[in-house]
């Protein structure tokens, strides 16, 4: 709440114009307002150095250059802004002539990446609108049929790109001239309401670009923001435009959406406005029809899981949490295998895999290099359950044994009976050697199915002596005693 309170002190006050109408449904307003740097107190030492050169050397070579969007609304809000974006007005190739480690990229939007060792600051020229004809004819902006955006190389003033952004509070640019904020869209004042809005109609908007429906529910969850209604109302109704992206930017979206923290709120947003069927349609009817498994469960401690140890700095995987994903999906085909054709457990589960592997794609495409661990996570799934022996030492060596093992711990914290098979793997893990094969020893005693050892049989003997065993007569061995006695 403190915070909170200073963050509206911030926010109250005049600025150098008055303040202009929201940038509501059907109304695009281009109403200059400046913050100057005494109200919005954005501490300088938190912006990046190599996003400043970017804008210095643009602004030294006559050009307006900014930085914008999020990394100017995270500054405000007191996050830490995952990258820092630069909006110029200098033309893609423009710019691309002024940083030697630089390069263009993307068709439909074109793009300068300027990097600096790891770091790459993204630079962005001003966009303009596609309502006038010239702006829509093909050669630099394009739109379907539908109203979707096919081509946005269309290139405008600063007003003019400040009104083609998506939401408000992404419309806020920060100029290092005299370190003030320059608002077109009351984005400053939404902030303060702490609310998504969406600039211009957002019908026409979310068919332009139906990712915008994902963005808003993320930056919902992220900003603990309320979407203001109108930009809410079409949303369910459009959501089923997200089948017409590429799959590959919805894996892209998904990453965004369910690695960034906040994945447990984004996710009920998702499911409020009918967007985790379009993008995960296979869990989606899992949890319509979860046939006694708790398959929601399992993907609310996998979201969870994975924000917590966000929140702790640790590495996650898109693949360990699009193996919770589909892991029910996949055993209810693996389970419908089994009692159809009767083939072995593994075969069935490859089988399985595949099937709702190749479906998912549809939706998001996974790449090969997530696909693979996936299949492993699940694989390791069935042999999990058969420790006995050295088998439990040597599966931890297993390259997937640690995210294997977290499903497994998932799975039954989510209410499923494997009767207390993760607590043993758990405690075997805590022991140290000398406790491993005092515990091995005592399960391989306590295991029915234990097969009996075969006994070999004894060759002493002469070893030079070549005669066949028929030979030697049923007391050969004693007989081969006696020589080797003498």
């Amino acid at each position: 709440m403190k915070f909170f309170s200073k963050f509206a002190r911030k926010l109250f006050g005049g600025s150098s114009t008055e303040h202009a109408a929201p940038a509501t449904a059907g109304n695009r307003t281009s109403a200059k307002r400046i913050i100057p740097h005494d109200q919005h107190n954005i501490d300088r030492h938190r912006l990046d150095d190599n996003a400043s050169k970017v804008v210095y050397r643009l602004t030294d070579s006559g050009h307006e250059g900014y930085l914008v969007g999020g990394c100017v609304r995270d500054l405000l809000m007191d996050l830490r802004p995952k990258d820092f974006d630069v909006a110029t007005s200098a033309s893609p190739e423009e710019a691309h002539e002024l940083f030697r480690r630089s390069r263009l990229i993307g068709r439909r939007f074109k793009l300068l990446h300027v990097r600096f060792g790891r770091e790459i600051i993204e630079v962005a020229t001003f966009r303009a609108s596609h309502d006038q004809p010239e702006n829509n004819s093909g050669e630099k902006g394009r739109q379907s049929a539908a109203g979707m955006i096919l081509r946005d190389n269309v290139y405008g003033t600063l007003a003019d790109d400040a009104m083609r952004r998506d939401f408000t509070v992404n419309s806020l640019y920060y100029d290092l001239r005299d370190h003030s904020i320059i608002d077109f869209a009351n984005g400053y004042e939404d902030m303060q309401k702490r609310v998504i809005r969406m600039i211009g109609d957002p019908d026409d908007r979310y068919r332009e670009d139906p990712v915008r429906m994902l963005r808003a529910a993320r930056f919902a969850a992220k900003l603990e923001f309320k979407i203001e209604p109108a930009t809410a109302a079409p949303i369910n109704e459009l959501a089923p435009l997200l089948r017409n992206i590429a799959p590959a930017r919805l894996f892209d979206e998904s990453l965004k959406l369910f690695q960034s923290g906040h994945a447990e709120r984004v996710y009920h947003l998702m499911q409020q406005y009918d967007l985790f069927a379009q993008l995960f349609p296979g869990p989606a009817a899992a949890i319509r029809n979860p046939q006694g498994y708790p398959v929601e469960e399992l993907i609310l401690n996998a979201f969870r899981n994975t924000d917590r140890r966000l929140r702790q700095r640790k590495s996650v995987t898109p693949a360990f949490l699009y193996a919770a994903l589909l892991w029910y999906p996949m055993q209810h085909r693996m389970n419908q295998l089994l009692e159809g054709n009767q083939m072995p457990p593994l075969q069935a589960l490859h089988e399985a895999a595949n099937e709702i592997i190749g479906k998912q794609v549809r939706s998001t495409a996974i790449p090969r290099r997530f696909s693979t661990p996936i299949r492993e996570i699940w694989e390791m799934q069935l042999r999990l359950p058969r420790y006995h022996g050295k088998r439990a030492e040597r599966l931890t060596e297993h390259p997937r044994f640690r995210a294997s093992y977290d499903l497994l711990l998932l799975r039954e914290n989510s209410g499923e009976d494997l009767e207390g098979l993760s607590t043993w793997w758990t405690e075997y893990q805590k022991e140290n050697p000398v406790q491993r094969e005092y515990t091995e020893r005592r399960r391989d005693r306590d295991h029915d199915e234990r097969k009996p050892r075969r006994r070999r049989r004894r060759t002493g003997g002469n070893h030079n002596d070549n005669r066949s065993q028929n030979d030697r007569g049923p007391r050969g061995n004693s007989n081969r005693r006696s020589e080797s006695n003498d």
